[in-house]
Parts: C-alpha cells; structure tokens; sequence
C-alpha cells in the first residue's frame, strides 16, 4: 500500500508538471502572438489578455486572434477579370494627371487619394455617375424595394445581417415575385451577423430558385479561422445599372429603432452608372469566394448603361484578403491632407495609432475636426472604448459631440467640402483589419455638402462635450474607458 507521504510526493509531481505545462502554453502562446509582427496595440492587449486570464485569453486567440492577413483566405489567381481591373487601374495611374476634372482645383487637391486607391486596391476611378443619398430607414427601403421590382435580369445582395423580420419579408416577398418571372437572384448573408435569419425563410428562397450562401459559416472545428472574419459588406447590384451601398442592413430595427438605443439613424447611397459595375465585380469575387463559381465578364453583367450626371466616385473593397488596408489608407490619405476641416460619423470608433495621430495632428494643424459618437450604443464594450478617446482628442482640440436623439450608425467622412467617404467601414481596428468592408468615395462639392449639411442637422440632436466638465466625470466612468480601451483592438 503506498503511503500517505508516497501520495503526497506524487501529487506534488504532477501538480508542477502540470504547472510547467500550463506556463508553458500560456508563454508559447504569447511568444507566437509576437511572432506575428502585429500592430504593437494588439500584440500587447492579446498578451496582456493571455497572461491576465489564461484560460480564456488563449481560447479567444485562438478564436479571434489569429492573423491571415499574409496567408490570405483565399486565391484570386482563378479570377481573370482581375487582372483585367490591375491593367486598367494601371492605366488609370498613368492618365489621370492628364485628366480634365483635374482643372477643379479643389478636386486636385484630393488626387493623391485616387492614385492611393488605383494602387492598394485597384479601385478605379469612374466619372459617369447619378447619386443619390439616402436618409434613415423607411427612405433607403424604399427605394431598395422600387429598384427591385424593376429588375428585368439579375438581382445580386450582399449584407453582413439579414433578418427574417417584416422588412426581411417584405423583400423576400419581392424577391421571389423576381424570381418567379425569370430574375436570375443571389443572395450572400454573413453567418455571424445573420444567425436570426431562420431555415424556413431561406428553404422559401431556395425553393424559387434563389441562389443563397452564407458567408464563412462558423462549425467546429473551422471556429479558429472564420469566426474573426466577417462579411460587413452592404451590396446591392440590379441589372448592373442601379446599385446600393452604405451602412443599412435587413432588419426591422433599421426602420423603427431598436428597443436598448431608441430610433436608428443611418445612411446610404443609390448609384447609377459606371460605379455600379465596381459594386458588380466586388460581389461577383466574393460569390466565386464561397460558391467556387466564377461568373465570366459578360454584358448582362455589366451593361452599358449610361448616365449624364458627372460624379467622380471610386468603390473600394478591404478586408483580410487584401494585400493593404485600403480603407484604412484611405481614411489616413484623407485625414492627413486636409486643409479646411474634417467631420465624422461613426457608431464604433477604436482608431489605430495611425488615424488617432492623424486627427490630432490635423486640428492642431487649425483643420476644424468633428467627431459624432453615440451617447447610446448596441455594444458596451464598443461604446466605452470610443469614450476612452475623448479625452485626447479634446486636448488636441477636436471637437467631440455625442448623438443623443438614438444610435447613429452612419459611417461618414467628409473632408474640405469636396471628398467624401460613405460605406460599411467603421473607424475601428475591425473594419480596417478584420472585416470584409466596402465604401464609395465621392470627389464631389455637390454630394459633399449635401453630407455636411445631414452632419450639422445631427449636430441639433447631439452633445458637444466641454474639456472642463470631461474631466470631472466620475471614477467609474473613467475605469470603465480604460479597460475597455484594452478589450478595443480585440473585439
């Protein structure tokens, strides 16, 4: 019989080795997260993360923490309409100092954004284009529901949340009336995004003939590599000529508000002309992503179809497919060059190094800097992360407003009445570096201040916090920001 004493001494054997086992993996763990070269800010708040709180912090990197940025998710070498797209960005480079809208000096002075976006993400310059912007949700729906009813061919969607809710009916509704009259229809949803979207709704879809997909589904044991990567694209192409795109998802709350946050402010584009087969393409390499379906370049795809109306846009695309953080790039190109003021809107704002130094910069530099944040957010975390830079921007003199009316989620960026950025992009480490995003870029005076003049009106319904009274708010408040600044790169 062994021991009391034998048990003793046994136990104490396999409780270090369990201890060196369990040190181990948590030092192995944040040694492979260094390895990785990330952004510092995320190097440091995974290994913090980890080494706090082990269990969890190594189940969550390896959950959301892992970067394939490099590895790139998927091969487009299949796609030749992309090396179409690199030829003619290539070209557009190589022409566009020769390019009459040039004249406009206020339009020249944005050039080196264009040239930014032909290069990173082969964004190209479109110069035929008919805009119009769409204000909250009963306005954006409705003309989403007219385009619809008028397809003749094809209708593509692509959102990051799709509901099987009133709204979600009334366009399914539309979508098989479509599809029974011959509309070739396809549809891809976000696993994540769209969990409440039910197996009925889509069996109904399916049963019409409707091409559905979810993008990246999330089933173990694929959990590690998908789940962080999510499709935030809003994409709507009917007939190639009429497209949609911006911040809207398909859910009631978009119409009628949300129950946690009030009413639900937002806002979205309806487009017509050659940015619109920039939005086709877009969708069309996200469809061979999950499809393995390569749609070819044909006209029905891309018709000719012309507009009179002059509006330089560029769409571009990011995501961790990318070899760049275009968007990113974009947004720092925009902000670092402006020369008269910048105004924005955003719901999540947790802003890499880069843009932060950026904004700062530029409102001590006398640009006149804006920045609407929610005064009440459908995330906790994103909300007090946001409030955790206030502080510091209020001491560069960036003045900081809070939307009190409900939640704002428009993500807006407007620069020197002339450049403006609309999409599904947030000022977050998520959209710049783990998402799927898309936004259009408008070079325009009209549309820009069309824009400015939304952004003032919600100025009426928000806050403008005074450096002073910040400071003194309470303790609570103050931890609160701070943790949640930690928790900001990973969420």
């Amino acid at each position: 019989m062994i021991s009391a004493i034998h048990w003793d001494v046994l136990w104490s054997n396999v409780a270090l080795v369990i201890t060196i086992l369990y040190g181990g993996t948590i030092l192995f763990t944040v040694f492979m997260v260094i390895l990785e070269n990330r952004d510092p800010v995320k190097t440091i708040s995974w290994g913090l993360f980890i080494i706090l709180i082990p269990v969890i912090g190594i189940i969550g990197y390896l959950i959301f923490g892992q970067n394939y940025r490099k590895e790139k998710i998927f091969s487009r070498k299949e796609l030749v309409d992309l090396e179409r797209i690199s030829s003619l960005s290539r070209d557009q480079v190589n022409e566009l100092p020769h390019q009459k809208f040039l004249k406009n000096k206020k339009i020249n002075e944005k050039r080196n954004i264009m040239t930014l976006l032909l290069n990173n993400s082969k964004a190209l310059l479109t110069q035929y284009n008919k805009v119009n912007i769409l204000i909250n949700g009963e306005e954006t729906f409705d003309s989403i529901i007219n385009a619809l009813n008028i397809a003749k061919d094809h209708i593509h969607m692509e959102f990051y949340r799709w509901e099987s809710d009133n709204i979600g009916n009334r366009i399914k509704d539309v979508l098989v009336k479509k599809a029974r009259e011959g509309v070739k229809i396809r549809i891809i949803y976000d696993d994540v995004g769209s969990w409440k979207i039910s197996k009925i709704y889509l069996k109904e879809l399916k049963k019409e003939g409707i091409k559905t997909y979810a993008f990246m589904p999330v089933r173990f044991p694929y959990l590690t590599s998908k789940a962080n990567f999510r499709n935030h694209r809003k994409i709507i192409v009917v007939d190639g000529k009429i497209g949609f795109v911006g911040g809207f998802n398909i859910a009631d709350k978009y119409i009628h508000g949300d129950p946690k946050v009030g009413f639900w402010r937002d806002s979205h584009l309806r487009l017509e002309g050659e940015s619109v087969h920039s939005l086709q393409m877009i969708f069309l390499v996200d469809w061979y992503f999950i499809s393995r379906t390569i749609i070819d370049h044909q006209p029905r795809y891309f018709p000719n179809h012309k507009v009179n109306e002059e509006c330089l846009i560029q769409i571009t695309s990011s995501g961790p497919d990318s070899d760049w953080s275009s968007i990113m790039q974009a947004y720092f190109a925009a902000i670092s060059t402006a020369k008269e003021n910048i105004f924005i809107s955003t719901p999540y704002f947790s802003p890499n190094p880069s843009i932060l130094t950026a904004l700062k910069t530029a409102s001590l530099s006398g640009v006149d800097v804006r920045i609407i944040l929610p005064a009440h957010s459908d995330s906790t975390i994103a909300y007090w992360n946001s409030i955790s830079y206030i502080g510091e921007m209020l001491d560069a003199g960036i003045r900081v407003y809070l939307y009190e009316k409900g939640f704002n989620h428009a993500k807006i960026i407007m620069v020197d009445g002339v450049f403006s950025s609309i999409g599904s992009a947030n000022v977050d480490y998520r959209s710049f570096d783990l998402n799927f995003e898309v936004n259009a870029l408008i070079y325009n005076e009209t549309h820009t201040i069309s824009l400015e003049n939304d952004f003032r009106r919600d100025l009426e319904n928000s806050h403008l916090i005074i450096p002073g009274e910040w400071k003194k708010r309470p303790l609570k408040q103050r931890i609160s920001a701070s943790l949640a600044r930690i928790l900001g790169p990973l969420y």
